[in-house]
């Protein structure tokens, strides 16, 4: 649970110099509407960079991503405090997001890695905690360094913490993504090791000790998961977060978490500049101003956390057969999982959006600061408790890579952020702060039909999804299979082909030889008859010879 807790301290860090927009902006020459724009470019690459890091922590592990991402924030933070113009403010304001928001979709990966659905409630609702009071609590000490240290002791306070952070997180917190470890029985390897683990294991070495045991034991680790394959590395893609954005199930529970956001964000983006005007408060009072949103936001991420492990064990005793595993977690094909966790919800949103009509129409009519500080509890309690629900079902319904889901999340309510807190200032101006707080809420509230139509069809549709999952993979091994055959036919075709070949050239051979050895005896037999002829015609000559000469003797007596 380390990693989820100290993920939250960066967002705690995220609007740390709200109460300081004024000083930044006569200290640099520019106007508030331009430091505004700073807002709106962190929100952009905030919704950006956990797409990348989401998607290299599923791949490499959450190690490594978040070593990276703190690496980064930390020069960020460097930079920022030494900078003495707007366009250099602008850069690394965007750099310094992309650095603590590339933590925010690994904090929430590691609760899926480590809990089971029974009891994740409850450790979303720690990492939520962080991540919601950061930004309500955050002011506060931006405004005490601000007001007497100068806003330049923003940043250094960022870089020092965020060092403290990465010292101990770098030499003692285990890799715990599934993919790279297993359910931990499988050693990590290279930068997934803590560098204690690291500078043991080379000790070990200097030393000459024998490692066989060392060895034995990690190959008994490994025959516990002996499928376990690492993910091949590759160049972050943030389309895979785009393509759950546009999933059918999880992309309506990130449009309606979006659309509470708005609400979260122009409240939070809005409270400096209103109490300003309105109150005339400096700089450390308007960081006061934001503490009893935070508290709100703190009660909702813990209650939160606790309905929901309730909610889902009240749920899973009317399912007959169903009993709840939290060592090696349940099986939620068949477990309305949505309706576990949107029942609760339609109370907080009811009551957080009513707030927000009132507390629109409360700066409206500028009363007594009690009255928008009051309602900024029930708005951080209930606002903020519903996308900490919400963002728990996100994580229920993407098991297998629940990085990237976030990381989608995050980006769409980000960038639907970063757009409002661009205009909210000329909306205001425009059309009044409660007409303009009343439009938020009433957007929200006609949206609100896609919570039932999830809770009612959820389950349904996580079944067409397993469904074409499945079609796809039969047809991927299909397509495999026949590949693989098609070679096999191939190759026998080669060789049966070669074999002929072979054959007919040895047949063509011994014909060969065949065909010779007959021309020859043909040969042999003639030249044999031609021989037996001469000689007979050479007897025959020679008998004609005698006979003549007898005849010639008879014919011619010799004297005695």
């Amino acid at each position: 649970m380390t990693t989820p807790c100290l993920v939250p301290s960066f967002f705690f860090q995220q609007n740390i110099y709200f109460p300081a927009l004024n000083p930044i902006a006569a200290d640099l020459g520019v106007t508030v509407t331009l430091i505004n724009l700073t807002l709106t470019t962190y929100m952009i690459f905030q919704g950006i960079a956990p797409t990348l890091f989401g998607d290299f922590g599923d791949m490499a592990g959450r190690r490594p991503a978040f070593i990276l991402a703190v690496s980064i924030y930390i020069l960020a933070n460097i930079g920022l405090a030494l900078q003495d113009n707007y366009a250099a403010l602008m850069v690394l304001r965007m750099v310094q997001s992309g650095g603590s928001s590339g933590t925010l979709a690994l904090g929430y990966a590691v609760v899926a890695d480590i809990t089971t659905s029974a009891e994740r409630g409850k450790y979303m609702g720690i990492v939520g905690a962080g991540i919601n009071v950061g930004p309500a609590l955050s002011p506060v000490i931006g405004g005490l360094l601000a007001q007497y240290l100068g806003w330049r002791a923003i940043f250094w306070f960022c870089f020092i913490f965020s060092c403290c952070v990465l010292v101990p997180y770098a030499l003692t917190v285990p890799e715990t993504c599934r993919a790279i470890v297993g359910n931990g029985s499988v050693p990590a390897q290279g930068w997934n090791m803590t560098l204690t683990d690291l500078l043991r294991a080379r000790r070990k070495t200097k030393r000459g000790h024998d490692a066989t045991d060392d060895l034995d034991l990690d190959l008994d680790r490994q025959s516990q998961q002996p499928t376990l394959q690492r993910p091949k590395l590759r160049f972050p893609n943030p389309l895979r977060a785009l393509a759950v954005a546009f999933d059918k199930g999880v992309g309506l529970i990130i449009l309606y978490n979006s659309l509470l956001y708005l609400v979260f964000i122009i409240t939070v983006s809005t409270l400096s500049t209103q109490f300003k005007t309105i109150y005339g408060y400096n700089d450390l009072q308007i960081g006061l101003c934001y503490m009893p949103y935070g508290a709100g936001c703190f009660a909702a991420a813990i209650g939160q956390g606790y309905l929901l492990d309730y909610n889902y064990r009240r749920i899973a005793r009317r399912i007959t057969g169903f009993t709840v595993d939290k060592k090696r977690g349940d099986d939620l094909s068949n477990f309305p999982i949505e309706r576990a966790r949107i029942g609760p919800l339609y109370f907080f949103v009811s009551v957080g959006l009513l707030a927000m009509i009132l507390y629109g129409w409360v700066l409206e009519l500028r009363p007594s600061v009690a009255a928008p500080l009051c309602l900024q509890f029930v708005i951080g309690l209930c606002i903020t408790g519903s996308f900490g629900i919400l963002n728990t079902l996100i994580v229920d319904l993407s098991p297998e890579a629940p990085a990237t889901a976030v990381a989608a999340n995050n980006f769409v309510r980000c960038e639907m952020g970063a757009a409002a807190t661009a205009v909210i200032e000329l909306m205001i101006g425009a059309m009044g702060t409660g007409w303009c707080f009343t439009l938020f809420a009433l957007l929200a509230a006609v949206c609100a039909p896609i919570l039932w139509a999830e809770a009612r069809y959820g389950i349904q549709w996580r079944a067409e999804k397993r469904e074409k999952r499945e079609r796809k993979r039969v047809d991927k091994e299909e397509k495999r299979e026949r590949k693989r055959l098609d070679g096999e036919e191939q190759a026998g075709e080669a060789e049966k082909s070669k074999d002929s070949g072979n054959g007919a050239w040895w047949r063509r051979k011994r014909s060969g030889k065949a065909g010779g050895g007959g021309g020859d005896a043909i040969a042999n037999a003639n030249a044999n008859a031609n021989a037996n002829q001469g000689e007979m015609e050479s007897k025959g000559v020679e008998a004609l010879s005698g006979e003549e000469e007898t005849d010639s003797v008879r014919a011619h007596p010799h004297p005695h």
